[in-house]
């Protein structure tokens, strides 16, 4: 960069020896107020990590925006996934209707057990199911 500095300074006319005790800096005042220029002009031109170009700044606004819409619409579920979803919904309404609800906690492990015990019940039926087929085959 510094390079690049000079060689333009050079055919600017501009002086580009550098001071002795300070070899950072040049020895005329001008030559050294342009390279400071540069360099901010050099750092202005490009985008550094925390600053975002225009199209990044759309990319930005455009993921807000998705994110904004996600947020205000349900989230689509498959169809398995609901039929799944409805069926524990209709098994735990049904377990509390016919509990009557009142006694609070000590309904919901009634529930929550007996729902439980249904869900191992039906795991084992598959098992039970195969190992019939295997026997008669």
């Amino acid at each position: 960069m510094r390079s690049a500095f000079e060689a333009w300074a050079q055919r600017d006319g501009h002086i580009v020896r550098r001071r002795e005790d300070k070899p950072d800096e040049y020895l005329v005042f001008e030559t050294q107020r342009r390279w400071v220029i540069w360099q901010a002009a050099l750092e202005h031109g490009k985008p550094p990590g925390g600053r975002k170009t225009a199209a990044q700044k759309e990319a930005a606004a455009a993921d807000k925006r998705a994110a904004a819409a996600a947020l205000q619409r349900p989230q689509e579920i498959n169809p398995d996934e609901a039929a799944v979803r409805n069926q524990v919904l209709n098994e735990v309404l049904d377990a509390f209707s016919s509990l009557g609800g009142e006694r609070g906690m000590d309904d919901i492990l009634k529930v929550v057990q007996g729902l439980k015990k249904k869900q191992q019940e039906q795991a084992a039926e598959p098992v039970v199911a195969k190992t019939t087929e295997r026997q008669n085959a």
